[in-house]
């Protein structure tokens, strides 16, 4: 393909894409498959690796990159971002309507959804995403334009091209990936978020855009601060333009031509908020006539032409009867509140999360306690606080487990965490999470024991540990589902080659709190047996330079609980391998050459290709340096792909480092 030809391919690959993403994310009708969509994006990634000298901001492969920053530098806003006076009634309203009328202007009113979200303000020029940045105090804003650059619903480039177009938005985080992000905090024992905007402010404000990119943000965008090269005589017509550039409008908005039919739609936005995907706190209403605004004026904080309706809070009263503690699948002890039932957000409530013991003593809630309710993010029932005033002495405090109420192990907290975590591998709660992740690829690579087929081992009681994964025969699986004589005995195969792996797949499918496959490698390079490990105090592991007191007190506890060591001593008499083996003596081609990965790969993950390399004698580096001697770039290659270009690191494709493993 000469050099037109590719270019043009290029521009026509970006310009496919970027259609699908505007129909997908922002308009939520997909054109294309997820698979052909993402052989597209392949082929542009490969076309741009390939003649990085082709690669432009605005490309859709660029929407996550960039290395985390130390800090975020300012952007001075054209404009002063204004806040908004609130209503709170309809009086409220009709004072706002008499002021406006007294001024004797004749405008009708553009009624907008008030997104519960993060306030941003972009710019483009000549059609091309070029900053974003947060309100800040109206006047200086953070520069998060790496950030906003991984939302899939604003574009890098516009449909439209103008010379200039400054426009104002609201970032939020939808209901579902609300939900999503607390329970994976949750099982982390992080501390959840307390509401969508809550989390879509920290999202928006990691300094690593990486971490921004896995929170599913998305934004609306509602008013155009500046435009060159067009005129707009009407917040309508505003929004009609936004729409035509291809950005993000909510088309929930409605005319009104008074103060009584406005007040008609906020009553109907606050009953159907609920059926909404996002959440909404209230109804901007603006004056419809932009000329007319300037004529109206602003005050120092707010402008007179625009005003928020701001629906009531849903909070109820109610009496919390009894708490349960429930396991979660990574091991984390949560406790749920049982109320009285309450009617609250068009749902009858009687359960909430308490989410952890730490929060239950900040809030100071107690069974028997009257409790006020409300729904976090519309969706999550949650106790807002207790009534201490009301209590009649009858009430009892609330104290954290010290044994798990579903296997009877250890409950213990590590130190800078909420969470309450039982400590035993097997525990019946959470058994399923760990034979998959005991099975998995990364760990004991047993191919064929998936999700699916662990729900089947585990709901009809066949496995009841991890150990009974090495007493399976051929019998107790062909009579599952789906599962014939050839596909049973390829599994048996697969576990029985399991026996063998070194110490460290031992170590990381265990599934030891903040001990994954590297930490593991290290920890075997150090202690080269099984019983090593069984009498590690955290003094011990913290001498070792990259294990630090949190991670040593994990360990720690992990050998101590006993049921964690009669596993290992089933998994022993199974003759599973216990051993690190001796250190290799390596002369091959690729001993020490340092190797950086990036991007995804196609044949085998980057933790396989870090241990074929390691097994070759090469180092594996998390960052790019002089000192390295290779960058292997698979598809969608982040900022290590920009430094190895600027550094003149050879770059390798991923068929080329599989040559370089076949002939090492």
């Amino acid at each position: 393909m000469d050099s037109a030809a590719l270019a043009e391919r290029i521009e026509k690959l970006r310009d496919l894409l970027r259609n699908y993403e505007y129909h997908y994310y922002v308009l939520d009708q997909p054109l294309v498959s997820d698979n052909e969509f993402d052989t597209l994006m392949r082929e542009l990634a490969g076309l741009e690796a390939m003649h990085p000298e082709l690669i432009s901001p605005d490309s859709p492969t660029q929407r996550v990159g960039g290395k985390a920053r130390e800090s975020f530098p300012t952007i001075r806003h054209r404009a002063v971002l204004l806040s908004l006076d609130n209503a709170f009634s309809l009086k409220d309203l009709q004072d706002f309507g008499q002021r406006i009328q007294r001024s004797e202007i004749e405008s009708g009113y553009i009624a907008e959804l008030k997104i519960d979200g993060l306030s941003i303000a972009l710019v483009y020029e000549n059609g091309v995403l070029v900053s974003a940045a947060t309100r800040g105090d109206g006047i200086n804003g953070e520069d998060v334009t790496a950030n906003v650059r991984t939302i899939k619903s604003i574009p890098l480039k516009l449909k439209i091209t103008l010379p200039r177009l400054e426009v104002r938005g609201e970032v939020y985080l939808p209901k579902r990936e609300f939900v999503r992000i607390n329970q994976e905090r949750e099982e982390r024992g992080d501390k959840i978020f307390a509401n969508p905007r809550n989390a879509a402010a920290g999202s928006l404000r990691q300094l690593d855009p990486g971490i921004t990119a896995k929170r599913s943000l998305a934004a609306f965008i509602y008013d155009i601060v500046f435009i060159e090269g067009d005129e707009i005589s009407s917040q309508k017509a505003a929004l009609e333009l936004l729409t035509s550039c291809g950005l993000p409008v909510n088309r929930q908005y409605r005319a009104c031509s008074g103060i009584d039919e406005v007040y008609s739609y906020c009553l109907e936005c606050d009953e159907n908020r609920h059926k909404l995907p996002y959440e909404i706190d209230g109804v901007v209403v603006k004056l419809d006539d932009i000329a007319a605004r300037s004529l109206i004026g602003q005050t120092a904080k707010s402008p007179r032409w625009a005003i928020a309706y701001k629906f009531p809070a849903e909070e109820k009263e109610t009496r919390l009867i009894q708490v349960e503690l429930n396991v979660g699948r990574t091991g984390v002890i949560s406790p749920t509140a049982v109320m009285e039932p309450v009617a609250l957000a068009g749902t009858t409530v009687s359960r909430a999360s308490l989410h952890n013991f730490d929060l239950l003593k900040e809030k100071d809630i107690r069974v028997g306690d009257l409790v006020l309710v409300h729904k976090a993010g519309d969706i999550i029932p949650e106790i807002i606080r207790s009534f201490p005033e009301k209590r009649d002495g009858s009430e009892q405090e609330i104290l954290p487990p010290r044994h798990c109420p579903a296997c009877g192990s250890n409950a213990s907290q590590s130190s800078g965490e909420v969470a309450l975590r039982c400590e035993n591998i097997n525990c019946p709660a959470r058994l399923k999470e760990s034979l998959s992740f005991f099975s998995s690829r990364d760990a004991m690579d047993m191919e064929g024991i998936g999700p699916a087929l662990v729900e089947q081992l585990v709901d009809r009681q066949l496995v009841k540990n991890i150990g009974d994964l090495y007493a399976m025969d051929e019998e107790l699986l062909s009579g599952l589902d789906r599962m014939g004589r050839k596909s049973a005995a390829n599994i048996l195969r697969s576990v029985e080659n399991s026996k063998v792996k070194p110490l460290h797949r031992l170590i990381t499918a265990l599934g030891i709190r903040h001990v994954g496959s590297k930490t593991a490698r290290l920890l075997c390079h150090q202690y080269r047996n099984i019983n090593d490990f069984l009498h590690l105090d955290s003094a011990e592991l913290t001498a070792i330079p990259e294990i630090g007191p949190i991670v040593a007190a994990s360990i720690t506890g992990f050998f101590s609980e006993e049921h964690n060591r009669d596993l290992i001593e089933r998994l022993r008499q199974a003759g599973i391998n216990m051993e690190e083996g001796a250190a290799l003596q390596l002369s091959t081609a690729l001993n020490g050459k340092t190797f950086v990965l990036t991007g995804t790969l196609e044949s085998m993950s980057r933790i396989e290709a870090a241990e074929k390399l390691q097994s070759l004698g090469a180092r594996v580096s998390g960052s790019v340096s002089q000192k390295t001697d290779y960058v292997v770039a698979g598809s969608d290659p982040g900022s290590k792909y920009d430094k190895a270009v600027q550094l003149g690191v050879t770059i390798l494709s991923e068929t080329e480092l599989q040559d370089l493993l076949e002939n090492a």
